[in-house]
């Protein structure tokens, strides 16, 4: 997970539930990895394992509990979270298949990522709701709106808000 709830509710100081707060940082991970073409793999923190209901067998170094890892080439595939390490079991976020080798490689997010993604969830939670409006006045109630077409947002949130990824695009 690019961010922990545990983070994003330090930051946000907001009532929100535990599961809504994990389902919007999931989608927002998933936003940006997309939108950037980067899956913010370590290669060098890359190896192979068996898997089975419980976890990957087998024991890594640089792991540890509340890392992501991103699993490749095996009926497993996709992002998960290290739950716990005991007993050479990598224990994730959720039950795997029993596959003979997984690729399981270790995720990075730059700090910059991870500070753009509170301030997305921050804009998610206080803004979602006004999209689109641009100034809104009180006495004799006016509200004027701003386009939300292609060039002023992505995927639903304002563009400005998202330039914390330029430097991470990939070419496609």
């Amino acid at each position: 997970m690019v961010v922990s709830v545990r983070d994003a509710l330090e930051y946000l100081k907001k009532d929100v539930s535990e599961n809504e707060l994990e389902r919007k940082i999931n989608a927002i991970e998933s936003l940006i990895r997309d939108e950037t073409n980067n899956n913010f793999q370590m290669r060098r923190m890359r190896f192979y394992a068996p898997s089975e209901q419980e976890g990957v067998i087998g024991s890594s170094p640089f792991l540890e509990p509340g890392d992501t890892v991103e699993i490749n080439e095996s009926i497993n595939e996709g992002i998960y979270t290290v739950v716990k390490i005991e007993n050479g079991i990598i224990g994730l976020d959720r039950k795997l298949y029993a596959a003979g080798c997984n690729m399981v490689t270790k995720v990075v997010y730059p700090e910059a990522v991870k500070e753009g993604v509170l301030n997305m969830l921050q804009w998610e939670l206080n803004m979602r709701s006004k999209t689109g409006i641009k100034s809104e006045t009180l006495s004799r109630h006016s509200v004027t709106y701003f386009d939300m077409d292609a060039a002023n947002s992505i995927d639903g949130y304002p563009a400005s808000l998202l330039g914390f990824l330029e430097p991470y695009y990939k070419a496609r």
